[in-house]
């Protein structure tokens, strides 16, 4: 049965009444202005001692008796056919107790798996791993993206080098373009750039008869688990999947990767659990990169400055992979009714792509915005007014209001430049994204009889507070301090979540959260309704107790109706049922940025972000902010320094160590300032959207734009390094 609720819905600016149709038994959504005990109140994060203490146990913890170490052969070729695998050395030496070939395979991409091994000792199976010898038959290869596209390259598939374009149209782009008073065309590009989690991929494999257990760096334990059953023939109560903690994955760590599927193989030759964590280098070349993006853009305008025609061309490689569209930004950011974009992957023989925060979203952001900069200066405007004239959002328009005002933009604007080497500039980007999470997940919560609750749910915490905000939204609705309340999440004999991507983790799993402690206080108020002469419906869970809603003083401890538990506990469970049309169904978000750069060295420095963005109810503005943080400095390093690079020669990535792959450092780190406009957008019962995609979007954007505030002149390619800033100001 369901019914049907009146909200009132929206945020500081707009609100409105929005009817919704919910189960009966699903709590009704939280609403504009409705004030709440523990959510949105900053909260350090419950498991923040144990990651403080080294007490918190990733998957290289993880060590179990008579425990094998893995190691993989990688092919040093770029295309080649493994003709054969020759094991019989390895196998004769002391010490390693398991080995396999792929004999047979193409390899594609330098670094490619071709054979593997587990022995006693890390260092044995490290020097082991050279003592099989591979007969290869060498193949061309391309790894130049331009020259993949020409027809006598080499083909890096039978199908060819390059997906069919993906055309996406609104309007009538030649109308647009017929109609603009200036009309502005350039290409913009970026590199590959490689996820550099701080934990590598890797998992620890254990056989126990015909029941497989793994513990593995996953944004996805449901997702690897359902890979494991398939390729090994198991039903999945035979496999069991658990990621207690998560250095980082991206994007990189979703399903059963290679070294997952690899260590479970070795594991069962073996007849011994078996550790396979990879080396950073070949974290760089084989587990996921962002494709790269040559991005021909035209937009027209009005001569009021508004926007008539947007147009994308586009193509990217990924390597092996696809994935490279940057089509997003162009067709949802702005209000232009002519709209054309097309994009295709290039495939070349490099390691294959990953979905990678907000996958195209900052690459098609970072041309659309500096493409955005460049025409406002045509026209004479200012370029944060182009930006509101064309805004096709009501919240970022006070997203836009709000930033400004904290970056101090018109006093920055009308600032007169330095006459010496460090010029300063200030850019801004707009940003969108559609986190409204999805439904499937499940919960338990239960409640001992010692007065504590637990709450279980089969996520995983990718590093950006999870087990804190479950906790949160159980205490909200149980009315308990949050130290009553703990999160027990990583673990696939719990009840299903879904993968930790596109911002979907809080959004997805709160909701089931909420929902399940809702039925827990249901059963609760039906113990201690005879002791408050009230009935079960005429209760509530505030402040500790549970009390007659409409004469509070009537109460009783939570702790006292849990000591009256029948049995040890009572539990419940919850899920997350289908979203509700609610206020809106996105979000936006804004960044300004301010630059200084050395004309003499070339070196540009961020001095400041001002990063405005609305994710729902904000659960805790703690890790909220952290979120914020984490999106931007990802986004300066992919602006200023990341670039994996390639020889034409041999095919191999020449900088796949931490001291040649270029990050943003302590060093660089900005001035951040996170403001949230909370919407009450009643999607679902918590009004959680995620954070993780948006914050990162606009970053890169705005930065470059304030590089060109600063210097006069656009740098159209990624990264802004050095070199690049000093041909752009020699060629002035």
């Amino acid at each position: 049965m369901s019914r049907r609720v009146n909200l009132r819905l929206g945020f500081s600016a707009e609100q409105r009444d929005v009817t919704v149709v919910i189960p009966d038994d699903e709590p009704t959504p939280w609403q504009f202005g409705e004030r709440l005990g523990v959510v949105g109140k900053p909260a350090a994060r419950v498991d923040g001692p144990l990651k403080a203490t080294g007490a918190a146990r990733y998957t290289y913890d993880v060590n179990l008796p008579n425990m094998l170490y893995g190691a993989i052969l990688r092919s040093p070729y770029p295309h080649a056919i493994v003709r054969s695998v020759d094991l019989s050395r390895v196998r004769r030496l002391d010490g390693v107790r398991a080995a396999m070939g792929f004999d047979g395979e193409e390899v594609r991409f330098a670094g490619q798996e071709v054979a593997a091994l587990a022995a006693v000792s890390a260092q044995l199976a490290a020097d082991a791993i050279r003592s099989i010898t591979v007969d290869y038959q060498q193949l061309p290869f391309v790894v130049d993206m331009e020259s993949a596209l020409r027809t006598e390259a080499p083909k890096v598939f039978r199908s060819g080098n390059q997906t069919a374009s993906s055309v996406s149209t609104r309007g009538n782009l030649d109308r647009g373009l017929a109609e603009a008073a200036m009309v502005h065309e350039q290409t913009y590009t970026t590199s590959v750039q490689t996820h550099v989690s701080l934990e590598t991929h890797g998992a620890v494999a254990s056989w126990n008869g015909d029941e497989l257990t793994v513990w593995c760096s996953t944004q996805g334990i449901f997702a690897v688990r359902d890979d494991l059953t398939v390729l090994f023939n198991l039903p999945p109560d035979k496999v069991r999947v658990v990621t207690g903690y998560l250095g980082g994955g991206f994007g990189s760590k979703f399903g059963a990767g290679r070294e997952v599927v690899i260590a479970a193989q070795l594991a069962k030759q073996a007849a011994a659990p078996v550790r396979l964590m990879l080396a950073r280098a070949e974290e760089h070349v084989a587990t996921g990169n962002r494709p790269s993006s040559v991005q021909k853009v035209r937009i027209g305008a009005s001569r009021d400055g508004k926007l008539t025609a947007i147009e994308l061309t586009q193509h990217g490689s990924g390597g092996i992979g696809g994935g490279s569209g940057s089509g997003g930004p162009f067709v949802t950011v702005y209000q232009c009714p002519n709209v054309r974009t097309d994009e295709r992957s290039v495939f070349i023989n490099a390691g294959p792509s990953a979905p990678m925060r907000a996958p195209g979203w900052p690459q098609g952001c970072f041309a659309l915005e500096l493409a955005m900069d460049e025409l406002a200066r045509k026209l004479d405007i200012d370029r944060l007014e182009f930006r509101r004239r064309n805004n096709a959002d009501a919240v970022r328009e006070q997203e836009y209001e709000l930033g400004a005002r904290a970056f101090d933009w018109q006093s920055k604007s009308n600032a007169s430049r330095s006459k010496g080497p460090l010029k300063r500039g200030i850019g801004v980007a707009s940003a969108a994204w559609h986190a409204l999470g999805v439904s499937g997940p499940e919960a338990q919560a239960i409640a001992y009889r010692d007065g504590h609750v637990e709450v279980r749910i089969g996520t995983q915490d990718i590093g950006t507070g999870t087990r804190t905000i479950v906790a949160m939204v159980a205490a909200e609705e149980l009315g308990l301090p949050l130290s009553r309340v703990t999160a027990q999440i990583g673990d696939t004999r719990f009840l299903f979540s879904v993968p930790s991507g596109g911002s979907m983790t809080a959004p997805s799993t709160t909701p089931a959260v909420r929902q399940a402690a809702a039925h827990l206080k249901e059963k609760l108020f039906k113990i201690a309704a005879p002791s408050l002469a009230a009935e079960p419906t005429d209760l509530e869970a505030a402040d500790g107790n549970i009390r007659v809603r409409f004469d509070p003083s009537r109460a009783i401890a939570f702790s006292e109706v849990c000591r009256r538990i029948p049995g040890d506990s009572i539990s419940a469970q919850g899920e997350h049922v289908m979203n509700y049309e609610g206020f809106r169904q996105g979000q936006a978000g804004c960044q300004f940025a301010e630059v200084e750069v050395d004309t003499e060295t070339g070196v540009v420095r961020v001095l400041k972000v001002v990063a405005v963005h609305d994710a729902g109810r904000i659960i805790d503005p703690l890790t909220a902010r952290s979120q914020v943080n984490g999106g931007v400095l990802m986004g300066i390093s992919f602006a200023l320094f990341e670039e994996r690079r390639l020889d034409l020669q041999t095919g191999l990535m020449v900088n796949p160590t931490m001291d040649d792959y270029k990050l943003i450092g302590s060093l660089d780190a900005p001035e951040i300032e996170a403001i949230f406009v909370e919407v009450a957008n009643g999607v679902n019962n918590t009004g959680v959207l995620g954070l993780g995609e948006p914050t990162h979007v606009p970053t890169a954007g705005a930065i470059a734009c304030a590089v060109y505030d600063a210097i006069g002149v656009p740098i159209r390619s990624l990264p802004i390094t050095p070199d690049r800033v000093l041909q752009a100001l020699k060629a002035v």
